[in-house]
């Protein structure tokens, strides 16, 4: 065997015995010993292979000096592997964990996300780790380097943390004790897990106190609590809102993702991210703060440019309860689809649910599919075939999408800044009309999804290949096709009034435009950000103990006098006997007594003040 071969491949396992074999050989060693002897170099690393050495370098200097210098060099650096304290292990493994992480986190060795096999064949809300970490995403936008700077070094010598898939606990974050929240099992119904959290007695108090806080009004209060409990969820989320309306975003965001952390610290072990098969039940109060903080985190995900993160936490979220959707996130999955150039999921998601969730009846699917057709329409990679079909889908299903919901084109050319032609502005089907008379629900939804993806539609190529489908729908409500009179009737009959869980989507979404549309019936409650339109039918394991103060029966006037004079007591002190009604009288009589008492300390009190005199006046002179 040349010396080559040891130095192509210097980090082999079986280097050394191979190496010593090549030197038997060359010496002149019979072959069957030189078998015996390579296994057992490949057992154990014995001392008589350095002895062959010692021996072959005396008799061939010069060989032994080109095929022995690395392997001599590996077996010092394994030998202090061995020996040393554990520094240069420590260091060696983490090169080799990142080496491996470089390897997974390789585009070309991760599953196709467009029309491969791998990603059809896994479930449809299949949650993939590493697209759970925004850090892997910016680091294909802009490189390792320019995302992580300098903190791998600092990363060795952070103290212990506990490894989280959901967020990145910083060394800035108070050290984590167990808050109370734990998650249980309740029961296993074909093959799909149904998981609760659970508040225990010290939480519960921590979650009183947090009520009455909310009920002060005043965010001090709450800042006050998280001094003492820096895990508690509830009051992470209300704070996070209340960082976001005073524009701190920073601040915002790292409150959501300390209560996402408090929550995983949580999780059953059994508990999946991943899995799709694991769900939660919105009506329970304790599940509530895991969908809003997922949610709240994702907003902040797509803002900052991170929109394949977010549709992955979108994901998790749809996974957790499918069937009721609490928060609606229907309603943004084909947004961050389109926005992370996820389109053979958007289309795949619309192939498998449209026959039992109706979902072209949204008008965000309506018209977002067709545009996902359209883009891999447009990707030259793909086979011609393949391209022919997604333009012939999304020619017909953007027909669909104009024919259904004609009140989204004008506002989406509005906002777009695109002036319509002379044909398509003064058409009554697409006009003024059609807005003012669709109802208030639909209203919501195209106002919803017009204020959010229309900068998707700007692209002049989008623009141009939707003109002549909008002329095309004109022809067909000018011959009266029998499509349009349908699609009016399923306007009439549908729509008319939202869901809870529509109007709790577009309060936490905060657009303006949507938020405008909502009813008065949910816009004159209040509105808290811990939980926002708790459902009607709520499953309720604990309440809210009554107050222990005595409640206050003063009347009006008694509260005025109050307000006037603070010793004020009408009641007096309050009397521990059970004898109310035979004091009744002597009570009313002693409150007079004490009011005309307040009355005339009042009216001593008063003092009132002569004007000044001015004893040498200036100016004394005449009147003319």
């Amino acid at each position: 065997i040349p010396a080559e071969e040891s130095e192509d491949e210097p980090a082999a396992g079986e280097e050394r015995p191979d190496t010593r074999l090549s030197q038997q050989d060359t010496a002149g060693g019979s072959q069957e010993g030189s078998k015996d002897r390579s296994k057992e170099g490949a057992v154990t690393e014995g001392t008589d292979g350095d002895g062959q050495r010692e021996g072959q370098e005396a008799e061939q200097p010069d060989r032994a000096l080109a095929t022995s210098n690395k392997p001599r060099k590996k077996k010092k650096k394994r030998k202090t592997k061995k020996n040393s304290a554990g520094e240069n292990v420590e260091d060696n493994d983490l090169e080799d964990i990142d080496s491996l992480l470089e390897r997974i986190e390789d585009p070309r060795l991760a599953p196709q996300s467009q029309g491969g096999i791998t990603t059809d064949s896994r479930p449809l809300l299949y949650v993939e780790h590493r697209n759970l970490n925004p850090e892997n995403e910016l680091k294909r936008y802009f490189g390792a380097r320019a995302v992580l700077g300098d903190q791998r070094p600092r990363q060795r010598q952070r103290q212990y943390v506990r490894s989280m898939w959901l967020t990145a606990p910083k060394n800035t974050w108070p050290r984590y004790s167990k808050t109370g929240i734990t998650m249980q099992l309740l029961d296993t119904r074909r093959g799909v897990q149904h998981f609760t959290f659970e508040h225990h007695r010290e939480y519960q108090q921590v979650q009183f106190k947090f009520l009455d806080a909310v009920e002060s009004m005043d965010p001090n209060n709450i800042v006050l609590l998280l001094q003492m409990n820096p895990y508690h969820v509830d009051s992470l989320l209300q704070l996070s809102d209340v960082c976001r309306m005073q524009e701190d975003q920073e601040m915002a965001r790292d409150l959501i993702e300390r209560a996402l952390y408090s929550l995983e610290c949580a999780f059953h072990p059994v508990f999946s991210l991943t899995s799709g098969t694991c769900r939660l039940d919105y009506r329970r109060p304790e599940n509530r703060a895991f969908f809003l903080a997922l949610f709240k985190h994702l907003m902040f995900l797509e803002k900052r440019g991170c929109p394949r993160t977010a549709l992955e936490f979108c994901k998790l979220i749809l996974s957790l309860d499918p069937e009721n959707d609490p928060l609606c996130v229907l309603l943004l999955i084909d947004f961050l689809s389109l926005r992370a150039r996820e389109y053979t999921f958007l289309t795949r998601l619309f192939q498998e649910w449209e026959s039992h969730r109706n979902l072209s009846q949204l008008p965000n699917f309506a018209f977002s599919v067709p545009l996902a057709y359209f883009f891999l329409s447009q990707q030259e990679e793909r086979p011609e075939l393949e391209r022919s079909q997604a333009r012939e889908r999304a020619a017909r299903l953007i027909q669909l999408a104009l024919i259904m919901f004609p009140s989204v084109l004008m506002p989406l050319l509005d906002h777009c800044s695109v002036q319509p032609d002379a044909r398509v502005a003064s058409h009554p089907f697409f006009g003024l009309n059609a807005q003012i008379s669709q109802s208030p629900a639909l209203n919501q939804l195209t106002s919803l999804y017009v204020g959010r993806t229309h900068a998707l539609w700007k692209d002049p190529a989008v623009m141009a290949w939707l003109e002549p489908h909008v002329h095309e729908v004109l022809r067909m409500v000018e011959a009266q096709d029998a499509l349009v009179q349908e699609a009016e009737h399923k306007r009439k009959i549908r729509y008319q009034s939202a869901p809870r869980n529509i109007y709790r989507h577009i309060i936490l979404s905060e657009m303006k435009e949507a938020t405008a549309a909502l009813p008065l019936e949910v816009t004159s409650q209040p509105v808290m950000g811990f939980d926002p339109l708790p459902p009607l039918d709520s499953i309720v394991s604990y309440t809210r103990p009554e107050r222990t103060s005595h409640p206050s029966n003063e009347s009006t006037l008694s509260l005025f006098f109050r307000s006037l004079l603070p010793n004020f007591n009408l009641q007096g002190d309050i009397r521990h006997d059970g004898d109310d009604e035979a004091g009744a009288a002597q009570d009313l009589n002693q409150g007079v007594n004490r009011l005309m008492a307040a009355m005339r300390d009042m009216l001593a009190n008063i003092q009132f003040q002569e004007p000044p005199r001015d004893d040498n006046p200036e100016g004394d002179g005449d009147w003319d």
